[in-house]
């Protein structure tokens, strides 16, 4: 029988399950796999300059193409430690993510050995499993394990260590197939029922719209159901784009990040049906000033343990977004909910008259919901946006357009600064036919701002909108919020991303004030090129996101400025 590397039996299970695209940076630890995917030119390698964007990168890509992303930690120890807060913000996404991690060779183990470092400990609590391989044999069945497990149920990381020695021994050749991946139907029938009677029967009805719906690529069978019912339909945080921007059905975003029509209907609503949302924290605070203590609650979730946990579930049921619409819409029938239903239009309508007037803002420097209002203006509709967390990136994520499916990637529940570049690499790789954006803040892009030049390096060209106010915004807006004023380590000062473009290879645009930014990034997206936009805004107009975090401040200091938001 034909023997072959573990790094080649590595290769032939990643193209087997079509995963024609894996990110890393290069490193001593699994060179033979680099070797088997350069001799079989099926497997697309983006080096990245720092394993941590390199995570990043692959958890856009699932996002986008709904197979695991496959990270290499080619070098054991520090290499691979530096994937951990990509693994953690995949965690917390349920994005799929399998990390090959080059580990020291089982000879020198548990010797401190240079780069000892126990890896599988490191990762135990941040993903859905971690382990190590410790025989050749079951260096690939571990590995379609790892796959199979990252992309069932609830989505989430998977980090496979495998010692260097692993991937030069020799195994029997073997010939993979795709892995079987078993998904849950919709919720059960008597289940679907109650809901359907409970949704017909209500007053004041509303549909929650999370993440279920773009894994399950569910968009179709959500706006089907809306139309059909007449019932407004509000998004979870990080999911403004499970429908099209503007149906008249659709709310956006609800919740702290949302908009306030959104949030007035899950407070007001008497039932809501939760479709493939945990109304989780991002979304409500897990609060009653964003769903209504007296509302009558159905929600239906891939994954069991989180129906009900953060509000009573009158009718709680396990099962897959899409199809339990797509039953829904057999079952249902259009509740009488007319003063409901016209109130809603009438506020969607002033909404749009106030998003309106934002981006009409004539200061200098640049308000920030004007720059919203302008790239939201000049998106193209097959654009892909990529957020960062931030003050201006939360009041991005519902400011913005998101007209075609998978259309927006955010860090989601762990909330992390230096994302977005890298993500929108990652869209790009997985869908180089659309153009794609990242909106970021000028002390995130200072993370990762040498990801640019992977872009270019790799011909994926994307755009880098920075939003440049000098500052730590949503630190700085507490300081002036709730300490006086007294501003210690908010302010920064930040090279010309724009140059640093230029000397990349890319372009880079300077932006200085209001009505310039539409019409650059209209030409930017249709360019083909890698382009950071930096844009000046407002340092003063700040949100302070929360609240409830901070007192007052005690000695009546207040040193908010004008242009601060409320």
């Amino acid at each position: 029988m034909t023997n072959i590397t573990g790094g080649e039996a590595v290769y032939r299970v990643l193209k087997a399950n079509g995963i024609d695209t894996v990110f890393g940076l290069l490193g001593g630890s699994m060179l033979e796999l680099y070797d088997a995917m350069y001799k079989g030119g099926q497997v697309a390698y983006v080096g990245a300059r720092d394993e941590r964007a390199a995570g990043h990168m692959a958890d856009a890509w699932a996002r986008m193409t709904g197979k695991p992303g496959v990270v290499l930690g080619a070098q054991a120890g520090p290499g691979v430690v530096n994937i951990v807060t990509a693994v953690a913000e995949a965690q917390l996404a349920y994005s799929p993510m399998v990390v090959i991690a080059g580990a020291i060779t089982r000879a020198d183990q548990h010797k401190d050995t240079f780069q000892e470092v126990d890896q599988v400990a490191l990762f135990a609590p941040i993903s859905k499993r971690s382990v190590m391989v410790s025989d050749p044999s079951r260096l690939a069945p571990m590995l379609e394990d790892a796959i199979r497990l990252a992309n069932s149920g609830r989505r989430g990381p998977v980090v496979l260590h495998v010692p260097r020695d692993l991937f030069a021994a020799e195994v029997p050749a073997i010939d993979p197939t795709p892995v079987n991946i078993a998904r849950p139907g919709p919720a059960a029938p008597d289940d679907v029922a109650a809901m359907a009677e409970l949704l017909s029967s209500a007053k004041r009805p509303v549909i929650f719209a999370g993440g279920g719906f773009k894994w399950g690529r569910g968009r179709k069978a959500l706006t089907a159901l809306a139309e059909a019912l007449e019932v407004p339909v509000v998004a979870s945080t990080g999911h403004a784009d499970v429908m099209r921007h503007g149906h008249p059905w659709f709310a956006g975003q609800a919740g702290p990040r949302g908009n306030h029509v959104a949030s007035r209907l899950t407070k007001e609503a008497d039932v809501i049906v939760v479709l493939g949302a945990r109304l989780g924290f991002n979304s409500t605070f897990h609060s009653n000033e964003y769903v209504g203590s007296e509302t009558r609650i159905a929600q239906v979730d891939v994954e069991g343990s989180a129906v009900g946990r953060y509000f009573p579930a009158e009718i709680a049921a396990q099962g897959d977004a899409r199809l339990t619409a797509e039953a829904l819409m057999d079952a249902a029938s259009k509740p009488d909910c007319g003063p409901w239903r016209d109130a809603f239009r009438a506020d969607m309508d002033s909404l749009r008259t106030e998003r309106a007037k934002e981006a009409a803002i004539e200061t200098l420097p640049m308000h920030p919901r004007r720059a919203l209002g302008e790239l939201r203006d000049a998106l193209p509709e097959n654009a892909i946006v990529t957020l960062d967390t931030g003050n201006t990136c939360l009041q991005a994520a519902d400011r913005l357009a998101h007209y075609e499916p998978l259309s927006l990637i955010t860090p989601l529940d762990f909330g992390l600064v230096g994302f977005g570049l890298s993500a929108a690499i990652g869209a790009k790789a997985a869908a180089p036919h659309r153009p794609v954006v990242a909106v970021m803040g000028d002390g995130a892009v200072g993370y990762t701002m040498i990801e640019i030049q992977t872009a270019i390096s790799h011909d994926l060209p994307i755009v880098i909108v920075v939003l440049d106010n000098e500052a730590w915004g949503a630190e700085k807006a507490y300081q002036q919020e709730f300490y006086g004023g007294r501003l210690l380590g908010a302010e920064i000062k930040s090279p010309r991303f724009d140059k640093f473009a230029e000397l990349c290879g890319g372009k880079g645009i300077w932006v200085d004030g209001p009505g310039e930014l539409g019409p650059v990034l209209h030409e930017a997206t249709s360019s083909g090129k890698t382009i950071v936009i930096q844009a000046r805004i407002d340092p003063g107009a700040l949100m302070p996101l929360r609240k409830d975090l901070f007192k007052a401040p005690q000695d009546g200091s207040k040193a908010r400025p004008p242009g601060a938001l409320s």
